[in-house]
């Protein structure tokens, strides 16, 4: 048989398959989700990096640590002074489950380090639902920025670190968007009911976290229904009512097992404090330290922070000329985080902590509007690249400053304290107002502690020692006035004294055996005053210390 010569001449040409191997083509775009989990891997090791050293014990993290170990023995959460309802219980079961998953630890100071590394944890996973949500919006590159911003920003660090409900709240926020975008999307997903049931539950457990994030979930869905924006109205109904309906278990639960009146009396404080009514704490609150001189204070340390909150209403804008339903949707969440902070700075109970639930939803705006100078405009581009070369890099030295600073006074105190001080010793306390200070909650369980300040009540509760967290005195946030804290601490040397950014001079007395006469303590002794060690130690600026968990 003879074959044809077209045939002979391919076979000629064709390569064999063993004698050279395949030219490889070009490398495809990086999956979001390795930047997504660079992203994480980098916001956990930061945040873990010297945590225990680098920021004192904060006066919410002990009642906290408290509530989800008390959690983790069963029942609605509760502290030694009783059942607590001011914020719902999410978090708490969050920490009641990491502590059985690490075991529990002996001493207060020690839980709440082990709760810092599982908000570290929490605040790994808002770094990658940061780079999907954005990459999911606009593009992986742009994903990726955010989620390295996020992780490098200090005051996100600060925040972070800190067992405090904002981590998680934020986390299942943006677990909630990230569905909810994907639902408003011009090609929208399989299964949109259930997907509407998954961001509902998510929205939902961000409340049950902090009922605060009402203003930013429900409220947005609100709008969104009402001017059709965003995913299909059926969609966006079925998420609030999930939402909403997370929250009426919990109600109903609450009320099932009796405790309606104990829950609605938290509650009722508490609205009177977010709306201002009451100011027990915040930059709002009488006699304490104004917000411009706080901002002025910390501007070497947050500049690259202030830069993007400055960007604020540029993001709003370039949201809102947008028409997509996904663009929409995110207007919604960054009018209703902009309308929640700027009443609290008007009105409301002003927290540093409530500006995070500002700052992810701005740079998620940024993230996904701002637009990049075409590859033909270097001159932008180059300048574009400084600037965020800028918010990147300037925070490794205020990051470095911070680390290898240490902030431990309360710890080393304790330990001091235990190795010199008998147990059941009684310690006066002078921080706090309506409630404990951090000072009882950390010596709680080994020394009998109490705000006894004249000679009667010392020589009644056989009080022998002070304990002074000296700038919690100066900013007016003690249940002691600084010129009562200096009359007792007149003539007195500390037996030890710590110096800290946050608490200043941290020191603890031994005071001397009240006299027995009249009570004179609504005299305030001329020419008194506290030096040498007694002042507090020049540094930067305090964190803002306040009496009542937020």
């Amino acid at each position: 048989m003879t074959v044809p010569h077209t045939v002979r001449a391919r076979a000629r040409t064709t390569p064999q398959a063993s004698a050279s191997p395949r030219p490889r083509g070009p490398r495809g775009p990086v999956p979001a989700f390795v930047y997504a989990a660079v992203a994480a891997l980098l916001t956990v090791t930061l945040r873990l990096v010297e945590s225990a050293r680098a920021g004192d014990v904060f006066i919410d993290e002990p009642i906290y640590r408290q509530l989800g170990e008390s959690a983790a023995a069963g029942g609605f959460p509760r502290t030694s002074e009783g059942l607590f309802f001011l914020h719902p219980p999410g978090y708490f079961y969050l920490e009641a489950g990491w502590t059985k998953l690490v075991g529990e630890h002996a001493g207060i100071i020690a839980g709440v380090h082990s709760s810092r590394v599982l908000n570290s944890l929490l605040a790994g996973v808002t770094a990658a639902l940061l780079v999907f949500l954005v990459a999911r919006v606009r593009s992986r590159g742009a994903g990726a920025v955010a989620g390295l911003v996020f992780a490098l920003d200090q005051f996100c660090i600060r925040q972070n670190d800190r067992v405090l409900l904002e981590t998680a709240t934020m986390m299942w926020i943006l677990a909630g968007y990230l569905v909810l975008v994907g639902l408003a999307r011009a090609d929208p997903p399989s299964r949109p009911r259930a997907r509407a049931l998954l961001a509902g539950l998510f929205l939902g457990l961000a409340v049950l976290t902090k009922d605060h994030a009402t203003l930013i979930t429900v409220l947005p869905l609100l709008a969104a229904l009402l001017l059709r924006w965003g995913p299909p109205r059926r969609l966006v109904a079925l998420t609030l009512s999930v939402t909403v309906l997370s929250y009426a278990v919990y109600v109903a639960l609450v009320a099932g097992f009796g405790h309606f009146d104990e829950f609605w009396e938290a509650k009722t404080a508490g609205v009177r404090r977010l709306a201002g009514v009451v100011q027990e704490t915040g930059f709002n609150a009488e006699g304490t330290p104004s917000l411009t001189g706080r901002l002025l204070a910390e501007l070497p340390d947050y500049a690259g922070t202030y830069l993007l909150l400055a960007l604020t209403p540029v993001a709003l804008v370039l949201l809102w000329r947008r028409k997509e339903p996904v663009y929409r949707l995110l207007t919604l969440f960054h009018a209703s985080a902009i309308v929640t902070l700027g009443y609290a700075l008007a009105i409301g109970t002003l927290e540093e902590q409530a500006l995070y639930l500002l700052f992810v939803p701005n740079l998620v705006a940024l993230a996904v509007t701002v637009p990049v100078p075409s590859r033909h405009r270097l001159g932008l581009r180059v300048l574009a690249g400084g600037v965020l070369l800028a918010v990147l890099a300037t925070p490794a030295a205020v990051y470095a400053k911070n680390r290898w600073t240490p902030d431990d006074g309360f710890e080393r105190l304790r330990v001091y304290a235990l190795t010199h001080v008998p147990a059941g010793s009684g310690i006066v306390t002078v921080d706090g107002q309506r409630t404990r200070g951090v000072t009882s909650w950390v010596f709680d369980g080994t020394y009998r502690l109490g705000h006894w300040v004249t000679p009667g009540e010392r020589a009644a509760a056989d009080a022998d020692y002070l304990v002074v967290p000296w700038r919690v005195i100066e900013q007016g946030y003690g249940r002691s006035s600084l010129a009562e804290v200096r009359r007792l601490t007149d003539g007195l040397r500390p037996l030890v004294a710590f110096h800290g950014p946050m608490y200043g001079t941290l020191a603890l007395y031994r005071l001397p055996s009240p006299l027995p006469g009249p009570d004179l303590t609504h005299l305030v002794v001329p020419g008194s005053a506290v030096t040498g060690p007694l002042l507090p130690a020049p540094g930067p600026a305090a964190a803002e210390v306040s009496d009542a968990p937020r």
